[in-house]
Parts: C-alpha cells; structure tokens; sequence
C-alpha cells in the first residue's frame, strides 16, 4: 500500500491501538495489497477514552462491556451490580488496554 495512505490511517488510529504494536501494524499496512483499503476504512474503532467515561458513569450496570460487544460480562456486571463495586473499580484501571485489544482484533481481520 501507498506510504501516504499508511501515514494517514496510522495519524487517526494511532492512540486507538496498543501502543507496543504500533510498527507490527504500519508494516503489515505497508505489505497489504491497494484493494482492501475500503475494508480497512470500514473499521469501527472504538475511542479507549470514550469507553473510559462510560465505565466510570455506568461500569456498574456493565454498559462499558455491552459497548465493547462483550455481552456476557456485561450480563455478569450488570447482575452482580459491577462485582458489588469491586469489578467496576478494576475495570477503570483497565477498561481502555481491553478497547485497544479489541480494535487490534478487529483490525487484524483485515490485515
């Protein structure tokens, strides 16, 4: 792919995605053939500050993992009412290295 396209996706993706694979990724961007570029446009990634302020005002009810499209921790956090506080409190510590993680698998997908 185009240097200028790798430059342009990695300037507005780059604080979305685990800072450690940051030249695993713009090299496997660079490798990847011009006609995926739309799939890779097409990514919805998640903002790990976003899911920040949703976990901190609704980590209890479990809406930060229902945002991340893990339905099942939600469920749990939501009826042990964010592991009676405990859970909800963790999570805020780690809530934005998981949404990073999630947006490197869905990246991953198309490289």
């Amino acid at each position: 792919m185009d240097s200028q396209k790798v430059d342009m996706f990695m300037m507005g993706n780059t604080e979305n995605l685990p800072g450690e694979k940051i030249y695993f990724i713009r090299e496997r961007l660079a490798n990847m053939p011009d006609n995926r570029w739309g799939m890779l446009l097409s990514i919805e990634m998640k903002r790990p500050i976003v899911v920040l302020i949703i976990s901190f005002l609704l980590g209890e009810l479990g809406i930060d993992r229902f945002y991340l499209g893990q339905t099942g921790l939600g469920i749990l956090k939501l009826i042990t009412c964010g592991g009676f506080g405990i859970w909800w409190l963790i999570d805020l510590f780690l809530i934005m290295d998981a949404t990073k993680e999630d947006n490197m698998r869905r990246l991953m997908t198309v490289l």
